[in-house]
């Protein structure tokens, strides 16, 4: 029996090299395999945990970051072992991959790992899913070395992670005086986060916001207070404003990203839709870090707070309205200074335009929070003609909203942009020959 064995190994091996040689390296898929997407699978997945639990947008990024940079390096420590080229890692060496391992099933054990110890009390749902994804996958020696190293990956990620920055939560106190938002908040430790790739978040911190004394501020002051006042009946901007709104149980804006992510990326290979949300997020959950960061040091009042006790900022140019309220219909519950949904959006609009070599792609979206278009009874969608043309339309709908200053969403996309620009050059490259970066497409 014992020599049977050996003889059937040396055969699977032999077969396996033969395959290797006749496909330039790349083992091909088997049928149920091409059936199965697990980037889609199982971030559609995290992102209804993340609704599920209302998590803020900082708790709900390095979620999406933790289970991508499991899913990446599951696959492409299988890939480093057998291709002729190989793309660096995220978090986890492929030291260890099995070289003839099941990408599918490494990839959907590591996504598993992550959630069920991100949301333990989903766990049943995030087995059942695993379960009848190796289901389609068969029971063969390479899919459950794949399982086997996805589920090592996906833990050391967790584990990786664990002593982050990102717990306990911490609060900042509210502030006094012109031009310092009033009200605590919470979240406030993920200004100390360990990034997942840029080498320091600092270099991100926005300048902070123009003099309340200056006419910049003034100007922005005016701006705000005409096109956010919930008392001028607007209907397109009411909708504009809520199609971005994003609130506590929904994805969350880096959430939303992804989902524009897998509709762009639909037929891409397992391989290279894994790099592409690895990239991103990476990219989200790192911004996260700055955009906290500029709110805790500055500590901005919202236009709200601003319109309503313009008479304390020593500006000559703007007027006090005790009545003026957002038309967002609530001031803001952190800081002004930056628009987070300026900053998250223009980092995973570089990531996306970056990685597919071009801004310019047309797609139609709808987003959690999009209102229902009262002649269809659907909810709206909206069409935009680049990835940066939807990050300028989000950001600029918190202005919209009355949420922001034009100065706020402005420094958030600039913050996105830069972070983004160092995440691309320099990670999840080739580790020789030509890289994606100066040499596109992929």
């Amino acid at each position: 029996m014992a020599l049977a064995r050996c003889a059937v190994k040396r055969l699977v091996v032999g077969v396996c090299a033969l395959l290797l040689a006749v496909t330039g390296g790349v083992l091909p898929a088997t049928a149920a395999a091409q059936d199965l997407d697990p980037v889609a699978t199982w971030n559609g997945l995290a992102l209804e945990s993340v609704r599920a639990t209302r998590a803020s947008d900082a708790d709900a990024a390095r979620s999406y970051a933790m289970v991508n940079a499991a899913l990446y390096d599951a696959v492409n420590g299988i890939a480093a072992h057998r291709d002729r080229r190989d793309r660096a890692h995220l978090l986890r060496a492929p030291d260890g991959a099995p070289r003839y391992g099941d990408q599918h099933a490494a990839a959907v054990a590591a996504a598993h790992a992550v959630l069920t110890r991100l949301y333990p009390d989903r766990a049943a749902q995030f087995d059942t899913q695993l379960a009848a994804d190796l289901a389609e996958l068969g029971d063969s020696p390479r899919v459950t070395a794949g399982r086997k190293w996805g589920a090592t990956v996906g833990s050391y990620v967790v584990d990786t992670r664990a002593a982050d920055g990102s717990r306990p939560v911490e609060s900042q106190p509210g502030g006094t005086g012109p031009g310092v938002f009033p009200s605590a908040w919470s979240g406030v430790q993920y200004r100390a986060m360990a990034p997942f790739a840029v080498a320091d978040p600092g270099r991100y911190v926005a300048p902070g916001p123009p003099a309340l004394a200056g006419l910049d501020y003034a100007a922005a002051f005016a701006e705000v207070a005409l096109i956010g006042d919930i008392r001028i009946h607007d209907p397109a901007k009411v909708a504009h404003y809520q199609y971005w709104s994003l609130p506590a149980g929904s994805a969350q804006p880096p959430g939303e990203w992804l989902k524009i992510a897998l509709e762009v990326s639909a037929g891409r290979s397992l391989p290279a839709k894994a790099r592409l949300f690895a990239l991103l997020g990476a990219t989200l959950s790192d911004v996260s870090i700055p955009t906290v960061r500029t709110k805790y040091a500055f500590r901005h009042w919202r236009p709200e707070t601003a319109i309503q006790q313009a008479d304390t900022d020593g500006n000559p140019y703007t007027d006090k309205d005790a009545d003026w309220k957002a038309r967002a219909g609530s001031p803001g519950s952190t800081p002004e200074y930056v628009s987070g949904h300026s900053s998250f959006s223009s980092a995973a609009a570089a990531v996306l335009a970056g990685y597919f070599c071009a801004d310019r792609r047309t797609f139609t979206h709808v987003t959690d929070s999009a209102p229902t278009d009262p002649a269809t009874g659907r909810p709206m969608e909206r069409t935009f003609d680049s990835f940066s043309a939807a990050a300028a339309d989000a950001g600029r709908s918190r202005v919209v909203g009355g949420s922001h200053f034009e100065f706020s969403n402005q420094a958030g996309l600039e913050m996105g942009r830069d972070l983004a620009a160092e995440i691309l050059a320099g990670k999840l490259l080739y580790t020789s020959g030509p890289t994606h970066h100066g040499a596109c497409p992929l």
